[in-house]
């Protein structure tokens, strides 16, 4: 399904310098050793996030208590957090959260095909919160009565809503940063390697 390839090292489009574990600040030293112990690894993307402790600092603890309180499962949150990848064409990310979605999250390689390809999910449920991610995206958060009464009508409430606008926020800082940093694809992630299509 997904082909295993080495990572392309870009030329970046800044000159932000990699931030270690020795030189790192009081802002973000801690965190990045906390995503150490937790992963084995600090990702390109927090090493270079680094840069600006608010970034990182910021990025992490909406994370954080997405993952803890926005009251979605792992499969919901991840269904939410690649289809704003998708979305915004981010390669880092549409890579990682496939990682992290089939070794941590619960979904299968089909579901994951399916939303790196922007098609239809078989879960009516899951779908529901796909399609309802997209409209918001797509409207810059206007979305209508039409799309609320579908989420709704699949078992969700305002507390996803809530909980859709958080996981967009947390995908626009990596996002945005990915674009601008074009940040080189891990090793750990290379299977999972993600393009855009043309047009």
């Amino acid at each position: 399904m997904f082909k295993g390839k080495r990572p392309t090292l870009k030329k970046q489009i800044m000159n932000l310098k990699k931030v270690t574990l020795e030189n790192a600040d009081e802002v973000t030293k801690p965190i990045l050793q906390a995503t150490k112990d937790q992963m084995g690894m600090i990702p390109n993307m927090f090493a270079f996030m680094a840069n600006n402790p608010a970034q990182l600092d910021a990025y992490t603890k909406t994370d954080t208590t997405f993952r803890q309180n926005s009251g979605l499962t792992p499969k919901e949150q991840e269904v939410v957090l690649l289809s704003v990848a998708v979305e915004n064409k981010c390669t880092y990310c549409v890579a990682a959260h496939s990682f992290i979605g089939k070794n941590q999250s619960g979904l299968t390689d089909d579901e994951l095909d399916t939303l790196r390809n922007k098609q239809k999910l078989a879960d009516k449920k899951l779908e529901a919160l796909h399609q309802f991610t997209q409209r918001m995206m797509e409207k810059r958060g206007f979305a209508d009565e039409s799309d609320r009464e579908a989420l709704f009508n699949a078992g969700y409430d305002e507390k996803t809503i809530l909980g859709v606008v958080t996981g967009i926020g947390l995908k626009t800082l990596s996002n945005y940063f990915n674009h601008q940093a074009e940040t080189p694809l891990d090793e750990a992630f290379a299977t999972f390697e993600w393009e855009p299509e043309k047009g």
